[in-house]
């Protein structure tokens, strides 16, 4: 079954045809040597974190639910030592509030 985009017309790729195109186009020592989807969406999280995207535009990106699944990419704003690593996303928060200039 052909999936098709509704705001362009065109078959969709399933994940097993993006992956072989992607190495196909990528491959320098033959097939399955090129990059695969994965280390590109990691990739792309990591140039976001390090371009300074908060840790909500990090999970929604990567539909992580969880924080401490996308703390490799994140650098918080620092926080006080007896801050607790459970309490960190209220932390980032409240640091992010405050930048905006929230009370």
């Amino acid at each position: 079954m052909t999936v098709v985009c509704p705001d362009t017309g065109f078959a969709r790729l399933s994940y097993g045809q993006a992956r072989a195109l992607l190495d196909q186009h990528t491959a320098v020592r033959g097939s399955g040597t090129g990059w695969d989807l994965h280390e590109y969406r990691h990739s792309g999280l990591t140039r976001l974190g390090e371009a300074g995207a908060s840790l909500l535009m990090l999970m929604a990106k990567s539909r992580h639910k969880k924080p401490e699944n996308v703390c490799r990419y994140f650098s918080p704003p620092r926080m006080p030592s007896s801050s607790s690593p459970a309490s960190a996303p209220l932390a980032i928060a409240d640091a992010e509030a405050h930048s905006r200039g929230s009370p």
